[in-house]
């Protein structure tokens, strides 16, 4: 057992019974593949909860801080994350990431950059369009729904894929495809609200 199965079977032990977490679309997450996991954000778990109910490994950029605390840093790096500096384009962190697609793996992403202090959905930077367009990766909106109360009900939502097709032929720039990816998130969110 690697060490992210294990933590994703830790993580998932204590979340799933504490927020009673229903996960709904799993069978349109492809089974192979690059994948660009784009998810709205709304707690500081929301990675864990992700990573617990995807599938498939997950691998997250995380702001470079977390890799320099003691012992936190070398576990959030063994559990697939790589660092991002925060604030300004980090060439290195979008290698990290186009190669995590490239390779066939999910790489999982927050498009809106930052926690929505009021649970809406805020807009999207331009980086989630940037890797959907730099990549033949499928792109799966995931919406997280509902508040983190203990015992309460927490729904994971995994959509279709984006055909991303038109938008990546048409030369559409990395705002216009984070456009269509948050509006794809929002419709996930009202449909299951």
């Amino acid at each position: 057992m690697t060490f992210y199965s294990f933590a994703r079977s830790v993580v998932a032990g204590i979340f799933k019974p504490m927020y009673r977490i229903e996960v709904i679309g799993l069978e349109h997450f492809p089974k192979e593949g690059g994948v660009l996991l784009c998810t709205n954000h709304i707690h500081n778990f929301d990675p864990l909860v992700v990573g617990a109910t995807a599938p498939r490994p997950v691998h997250f950029m995380a702001k470079e801080e977390i890799f320099k605390v003691p012992v936190l840093g070398n576990i959030v790096r063994k559990c697939n994350a790589f660092p991002v500096k925060r604030g300004m384009g980090d060439r290195e962190a979008l290698r990290a990431g186009l190669k995590v697609l490239k390779d066939g793996n999910v790489f999982g992403l927050f498009p809106e950059g930052t926690r929505s202090k009021t649970g809406e959905i805020g807009k999207g930077l331009s980086g989630a369009g940037f890797f959907a367009l730099r990549t033949e990766a499928y792109v799966l909106p995931c919406a997280i729904i509902g508040p983190y109360k203990s015992f309460g009900k927490l729904k994971v939502v995994y959509g279709k894929p984006i055909a991303m097709e038109e938008v990546r032929s048409k030369k559409a720039s990395a705002d216009e495809a984070t456009e269509l990816i948050m509006s794809e998130i929002h419709k996930l969110i009202i449909e299951h609200r």
